[in-house]
């Protein structure tokens, strides 16, 4: 995995230009796997049936019926390494999931319209560089 220079910006106007959703998901002080979930919960916009736990948002993030339809999805992940670091378990789990949901938007599996991207960023700001290990 390398490390991208370009900042998030041009990234996010870029995929919106495309018609395609963008979502930010900012994990500044976030300690704790409950904190995570609700995190993502929130910033996914998930119906009432997401259950908080890894399978719930490994299901959420290959459904995302509740979205509006677009040709792909990128959705920015802020402020992670602090989380990654205190809880390394949980982060290495975290993107074993988004791994696999980039996989099945990308293989096109049944019912999967459109793309998944998700960039690992840095810091909380609109510019900072995607971090090594971008799913």
């Amino acid at each position: 995995m390398t490390l991208d220079p370009r900042p998030l910006g041009p990234a996010l106007a870029a995929a919106e230009e495309a018609g395609w959703t963008t979502l930010r998901v900012d994990l500044a002080g976030v300690r704790s796997k409950a904190e995570l979930m609700r995190r993502w919960g929130a910033e996914l916009r998930v119906p009432s049936w997401f259950g908080g736990n890894w399978d719930a948002l490994a299901d959420a993030l290959i459904d995302l019926s509740w979205l509006p339809r677009a040709p792909g999805r990128l959705v920015v992940v802020t402020s992670w390494r602090p989380y990654a670091q205190l809880r390394p378990g949980d982060w290495e789990t975290l993107q074993e999931i988004l791994e696999q949901a980039v996989d099945f938007w990308r293989e096109g599996a049944e019912g999967a319209a459109g793309e998944l991207t998700v960039l690992l960023a840095d810091g909380g700001g609109g510019d900072e560089a995607p971090a090594p290990g971008g799913v």
